[in-house]
């Protein structure tokens, strides 16, 4: 397996978030998202969702009404089916995701 540098990132502007699949079996994925002013619709995952903010700042919405800004170092865990939406992503600098799906 090769090293990678979970700060390496393409040159911004991307239209397009970039997902890069660090790992996975068959209960445990873990993701490097990186974000660029990109905002997502609802999420209704089945899965629990364990977010890292390596670098950014951005704002995660939820159903019920709660709002949270997150930066860099923050650590947010999402339940399965807590619906969510991700409404903001700053863009100097580009958010880093790091996101741990697990059942």
């Amino acid at each position: 397996m090769n090293a990678i540098n979970i700060f390496d990132l393409p040159k911004t502007p991307f239209p397009e978030e970039l997902v890069t699949i660090l790992a996975q079996s068959s209960t445990v994925r873990i993701e490097r998202i990186v974000s660029s002013g990109q905002v997502s619709d609802w999420y209704d995952q089945t899965e629990a969702e364990l977010v890292v903010l390596l670098e950014g700042y951005a704002v995660i919405d939820f159903d019920n009404g709660k709002r949270i800004s997150i930066a860099k170092g923050d650590t947010v865990l999402i339940s399965p089916h807590e619906r969510h939406k991700v409404s903001f992503t700053s863009t100097n600098p580009p958010c880093i995701w790091l996101c741990v799906f697990f059942n």
